[in-house]
């Protein structure tokens, strides 16, 4: 590993404070030079951590173009990064063995009741970003791998609702972040790809067992990826989806199956493009919806497509009204997905009915990389993110699919990106870690009460 901590983020949309977009993957490639400066620069790019040398002089734009990275839910996720279906990250997955629109709560949890807002809880046992947070059966979160000041861990803990603190539990065999969780039919949580210390897209996978805390291989998919998104499908097997496989701006259309009864990844169809940081989101009728995303050539994109696990196959479907990347998708409980963010303010609904897609209200914050998790009551909460001039948001909303509108929700006790946000079987989301706005990784955790 470098002596400097490597970039590892991917698909990173950033401006500077002017308002100009940052730089793609390719556009770094301008700033390697034969004359470095003395200390090689941190850059967070849209298609991956990329270790850059910068040319003398170029420091200061450097400075201003690299703010943050990107999480992994679904993020993808994730995890839901953070901010798919996909419990990890992206916030708001489907976890059950048949995807519902509407989230579940433990027969035995009794509703939390206070005041509606942000509150602080426990911290975590180590600081950490692009990690992943998964909801277990027994209605602890597990905590993942990410990226810590010194580069990525292999370490994990979970988080009690019951006592509000963090308490290590066993570490995975290798180092990672910006992967994906995916909390199987069974309980156990199938952890895949990501990168590594030496900012390498891995193709591993590990499966976590919360009977015994510990966890274990569980091969390898047939190509190693960032960027990806990961879907549990109706009969228990886990698409996989696009990302990246190398350190370059080229996404992967190729997806695969992980089958977690036989321990196996088989290839299937492919998308109609290729996309990293899209969203997948599991349909009431078992199949997926990718939308958006990022594609070779750094732009982001509208179109969407729809995987079918009878066929093992994609087809097209309606267009956003908007592009979309680090953008976050939401099943709401009337089988519609809610597509909000990805640079901007606006919203729109995805109909499976008709496969069209239609604005709805837009939110008060324009945001890239928020979270989005779907509460019982079948609000959507929006919280935290990247604004236009690439700063991280403390600030909520949430969004009433019965009036199609946002409304302010007040404020998280810190300003986040690239944390997680999961709900809890009491109905409190847990927010966890990320960067604040001067891109420190936190350990820092709170509460959100509806």
């Amino acid at each position: 590993m470098a002596s400097s901590r490597a970039f590892r983020s991917f698909c990173v949309k950033r401006r500077s404070a002017a308002g100009r977009r940052g730089p793609s993957c390719s556009d770094l490639a301008s700033l390697i030079a034969p004359a470095p400066v003395a200390a090689p620069a941190r850059v967070r790019s849209r298609c991956g951590w990329v270790p850059v040398t910068v040319r003398a002089g170029l420091a200061g734009l450097v400075a201003t173009v690299a703010l943050a990275g990107c999480g992994g839910g679904s993020l993808g996720s994730s995890a839901t990064h953070a901010a798919s279906q996909q419990i990890t990250a992206p916030a708001g997955a489907a976890t059950a063995n048949t995807p519902s629109a509407a989230p579940t709560v433990a027969p035995t949890a009794r509703l939390s009741r206070g005041p509606t807002g942000f509150s602080a809880t426990g911290s975590m046992t180590a600081a950490r970003g692009s990690h992943t947070a998964t909801l277990l059966n027994d209605g602890r979160v597990l905590i993942v791998g990410g990226d810590a000041e010194t580069g990525e861990v292999a370490s994990a803990e979970l988080y009690d609702p019951a006592t509000g603190k963090f308490s290590p539990t066993g570490s995975m065999a290798t180092a990672r972040g910006n992967h994906t969780a995916t909390r199987l039919s069974d309980g156990r949580v199938f952890i895949v790809g990501g990168l590594d210390n030496d900012t390498e897209p891995l193709a591993s996978a590990e499966l976590y067992d919360p009977k015994t805390g510990t966890f274990s291989p569980a091969g390898s998919m047939t190509a190693a990826r960032k960027g990806n998104t990961t879907t549990l499908l109706s009969d228990g097997r886990v698409l996989i989806a696009g990302g990246i496989a190398t350190d370059s701006p080229s996404a992967l259309a190729s997806a695969e199956l992980y089958d977690p009864k036989t321990g196996k990844f088989t290839a299937t169809g492919s998308m109609l493009e290729p996309r990293c940081q899209h969203t997948a989101t599991p349909l009431s009728d078992g199949r997926v919806l990718i939308a958006g995303g990022d594609n070779n050539g750094g732009s982001a994109l509208a179109s969407a497509e729809l995987y079918d696990p009878a066929t093992g196959s994609f087809g097209a479907t309606g267009s956003m009204t908007t592009a979309r990347d680090g953008h976050s998708a939401t099943l709401l409980p009337d089988g519609r997905v809610l597509m909000t963010g990805g640079d901007s303010a606006s919203a729109e609904l995805y109909d499976p009915a008709t496969g069209t897609f239609s604005p709805t209200g837009s939110m008060a914050q324009a945001r890239t990389y928020q979270s989005a998790t779907l509460l019982l009551d079948g609000r959507v909460l929006i919280a935290g993110g990247v604004d236009a001039d690439g700063d991280a948001l403390a600030s909520a909303e949430l969004y009433d699919p019965a009036s199609g509108t946002f409304s302010p929700t007040g404020s998280m006790e810190t300003t986040r990106k690239f944390n997680t946000a999961t709900l809890l079987s009491d109905r409190r989301v847990l927010v966890a870690g990320g960067y604040d706005n001067d891109d420190t990784t936190l350990a820092s955790a709170e509460l959100y009460q509806p």
